[in-house]
């Protein structure tokens, strides 16, 4: 229901403008809107585990604004759709968009700009941002702690191809009870992504601009502590690869993609997939 009356307000207010400036799906990029630019995105995300474990699904709406040409904020809030019946792999999902069941707030600035031949450019990005929880417990009982996240992203885009590498590194506070310690584990990651738009599509604004996208996200997961134990079933490395695609019309876009495990060397339940649907809405306030 909150998704639903976001969209219908900004959908209610006067807009003009293009979907430019959107980057992949799961991996980090250095796109930020222009100057006084709006976005409301509303993503499902979801992941699978064996038998045992069922899947996790999410639905996230986000909101984002262009303070100037190169600086982003943005939040976003979650509503669960499906908890996993025991504990799985908690990595961070996407680059920019967390599964956790916390409200996110984050600064994207893109500090460096260089513009090549044929509209090219070469440029650079670093985010911040903090995660408050809205439930006192997570879904497997431990206490729910605010989170930091810190990240940086470079690369090279143009009419053709795209190119990005990023990483990052979120850190999960503890929390305590009693004198007996909650924490979840902190997440390093990495991703690289390269994007291909074909000839036949690369047209002009505001004719629909379709583009593909190859992820990979690696990350290392610490074990989470519960009562100031390890969690012998937490943590891990991981590995994951596949196709996405993004499609921009006017001030429109629709972006999804599916990632498989390439490598996974896990404490607890190996995930078989994960996946993300995108829906953005670009805007400008009159």
């Amino acid at each position: 229901m909150r998704a639903l009356l976001a969209l219908c307000l900004v959908l209610l207010v006067p807009s003009s403008g293009i979907a430019s400036g959107h980057g992949p799906l799961f991996g980090g990029a250095t796109p930020t809107l222009g100057k006084r630019g709006w976005q409301f995105d509303q993503t499902w995300m979801g992941r699978d585990g064996d038998s045992s474990a069922g899947d996790e699904q999410m639905l996230r709406s986000a909101i984002s604004f262009g303070v100037t040409e190169d600086l982003q904020v943005s939040a976003s809030a979650p509503i669960p759709l499906v908890s996993p019946n025991i504990f799985m792999p908690n990595g961070r999902m996407m680059s920019l968009m967390s599964a956790d069941r916390q409200f996110e707030s984050e600064v994207t600035w893109r500090f460096h700009r260089h513009t090549l031949p044929s509209r090219a450019r070469r440029e650079s990005s670093i985010i911040g941002g903090f995660s408050v929880p809205y439930e006192k417990f997570t879904p497997d009982g431990m206490l729910s702690a605010p989170s930091v996240n810190i990240g940086a992203a470079s690369g090279y885009a143009s009419r053709s191809h795209y190119l990005w590498g990023a990483g990052g590194y979120q850190h999960r506070m503890s929390k305590s009870a009693s004198g007996l310690e909650d924490k979840l584990g902190d997440v390093a990651y990495a991703s690289v992504v390269y994007g291909y738009r074909p000839p036949a599509l690369r047209l002009e604004y505001p004719k629909p601009d379709l583009r593909f996208f190859v992820e990979a996200v690696a990350e290392h997961t610490d074990m989470a502590r519960h009562h100031g134990a390890d969690v012998l079933y937490s943590g891990g490395n991981s590995v994951f690869v596949g196709p996405t695609a993004l499609l921009l019309y006017k001030q429109y876009g629709v972006q999804g993609g599916v990632l498989f495990p390439a490598y996974q060397h896990t404490n607890g339940i190996a995930e078989k997939y994960r996946f993300a649907v995108n829906v953005s809405y670009f805007f400008w306030l009159k």
